[in-house]
């Protein structure tokens, strides 16, 4: 039964994504093919095989070991307030970030991690059929976030058409900075976020070939990093400060959110006698079920899809984490590759911000076409929910 419905996942979304797209004769099914291959064999490697298990151990422990630092910090300032249980969020999951921040600071600095993008980047068009910004970009999202990547690449923005634009906007919200992946890490299981980190890179690209196809020229592949000339201390300061500013903005969005939701379940129930949270499962129910979810827990996952879609990633994995015992393995594990990624509402204007803070006419541009951008970027969390549903 799981191998009807991962088929018939795959046709709805490419059906989907087929229908928004650009340019339906410019489609190139080569690419999307080789890329879909990919994701089955490094899903399989990663969650069947003893090699990919390790591997997963290894980055698990790294990210523990990092928390372990960066709790000596926030114990050195808040005495030990984390370990007595109160405020655990913002203590233990999002003040880590900070730390985790400056390690990244510290790669870039020492431009192993410009390195490293660049060639990776480099492999990955040769395999999308993109241009090298495309997949630089793509990278680059998934280390440094998905408004600060837009300031690597200033000096092109401005020329960067419509088109290749789109395209370096949906990468960014199909991923998830390094720097709060630890996070995600205390709320769901390790090898899913892992999974879905490598998952998102190919689905982004898939998805990107199938509504937004296009050729870039040989004059028109460019690539221009911009880096500022910092002293060492200076850069440390810079992404102290940047990872604390994340932190908080995630606890303000946090607290909002739910409050805010909290308050509408309260409402519904009082005049519907159902909450708000059960009425969008039941909306999102036909695309957990698409995604491989039991039918007996379709409302439920569909429930979390949701909040995730119009809220954040973050108030959803807090829900899920609250009701993952009563799930099945196979209902956790698709789920949680849904959730890591920043395709949500709030995103359009983060990213819009981002490149209209850097150029305003761009930044509109972005603007105009955010609910597409949205569209797109949910396709590929859903196409990656569907790749990893073959394997569990």
């Amino acid at each position: 039964m799981k191998f009807i419905t991962f088929f018939v996942g795959l046709i709805v979304v490419f059906f989907l994504a087929y229908i928004a797209s650009n340019n339906k004769k410019h489609i190139k099914f080569k690419p999307i093919f080789i890329m879909l291959i990919i994701q089955l064999i490094l899903t399989y490697l990663l969650l069947n095989t003893e090699i990919g298990l390790i591997l997963i151990t290894i980055i698990s422990n790294l990210f523990t070991r990092l928390l372990d630092y960066a709790a000596n910090g926030i114990n050195f300032v808040f005495g030990g307030l984390a370990n007595k249980g109160e405020m655990p969020f913002f203590l233990n999951v999002l003040l880590p970030i900070v730390f985790i921040s400056v390690l990244i600071g510290i790669l870039q600095h020492f431009k192993i991690l410009p390195f490293f993008i660049r060639w990776i980047g480099f492999f990955l068009s040769k395999i999308n059929g993109l241009g090298k910004l495309e997949s630089y970009n793509a990278i680059a999202s998934a280390i440094v976030g998905q408004s600060e990547v837009f300031i690597t690449v200033k000096k092109q923005l401005a020329q960067i058409p419509k088109h290749r634009l789109y395209t370096l906007c949906a990468s960014a919200m199909s991923t998830v900075s390094m720097s709060i992946v630890g996070a995600y890490m205390t709320m769901i299981e390790p090898k899913y976020v892992v999974t879905a980190l490598v998952l998102n890179l190919f689905s982004g690209f898939i998805i990107v070939l199938i509504i937004n196809p296009y050729d870039v020229n040989d004059d028109e592949d460019i690539l221009e990093i911009k880096g500022e000339k910092q002293s060492f201390f200076e850069m440390l300061g810079e992404y102290i400060l940047d990872g604390f500013r994340v932190a908080i903005v995630v606890g303000a969005m946090l607290i909002g959110f739910v409050a805010l939701m909290s308050c509408i379940n309260d409402l519904f129930h009082i005049i519907f006698g159902v909450t708000f949270q059960q009425i969008i499962g039941y909306v999102f129910a036909p695309i957990a079920f698409l995604i491989g979810v039991p039918s007996s827990e379709i409302v439920t996952a569909g429930s979390i899809m949701a909040t995730k879609l119009v809220t954040n990633e973050f108030v959803a994995m807090m829900d899920l984490s609250k009701i993952s015992s009563t799930l099945s393995i196979r209902t956790v594990g698709i789920i949680s590759v849904f959730l890591v990624s920043f395709a949500n509402f709030s995103s359009i204007g983060i990213i819009s911000g981002a490149v209209k803070g850097l150029n305003e006419e761009q930044g509109n541009v972005v603007a105009r076409f955010g609910l597409k951008l949205l569209y797109g970027a949910t396709l590929v969390s859903i196409l990656s929910a569907i790749i990893v549903s073959i394997m569990l």
